[in-house]
């Protein structure tokens, strides 16, 4: 047998529990990641990769570029997998994308797909419109 047969697939249950968890950590808590768990920015390609690289990422994006939260539109759960659509909202308070601080608040649709395994967060691909967001900059 396949590893990847040998793999028990979540319960919808399941999912939802370790998506709250990770959601109403405010991209604080990455315990729920797996060790191999890989992000990728679907805009720019980027790709953060394990626990301690997704956190930095988000600490960055979150608290140090921005000081910003999501406004929650939908969180779709299935087996396995979940999507969420927001929107990232704060001020711009540091560098990004080469731009200094602005001070400006922004609001910008992010979509995020995740797949999960095994009780963690394997994978999540990030929709960030990211020509709003510099639209917003100027």
């Amino acid at each position: 047998m396949k590893t990847s047969e040998a793999k028990q697939i979540m319960s919808i249950e399941d999912t939802r529990n370790v998506m709250n968890k990770y959601l109403e950590s405010k991209h604080s808590d990455v315990s729920m990641m797996s060790e191999d768990v890989v992000f990728t920015n679907m805009a720019t390609g980027q790709v953060h990769r394990g626990p301690e690289e997704v956190l930095q990422m988000l600490n960055y994006v979150y608290k140090i570029a921005f000081d910003a939260d999501i406004n929650t539109k939908n969180v779709i759960i299935s087996e396995g997998k979940a999507v969420l659509e927001a929107d990232f909202i704060g001020k711009h308070i540091g560098e990004f994308a080469g731009i200094a601080a602005t001070n400006k608040n922004v609001s910008v649709p992010l979509c995020v797909i995740y797949d999960l395994e095994d009780d963690q967060i394997k994978k999540g691909r990030i929709y960030f419109e990211i020509p709003a967001l510099l639209e917003q900059l100027k």
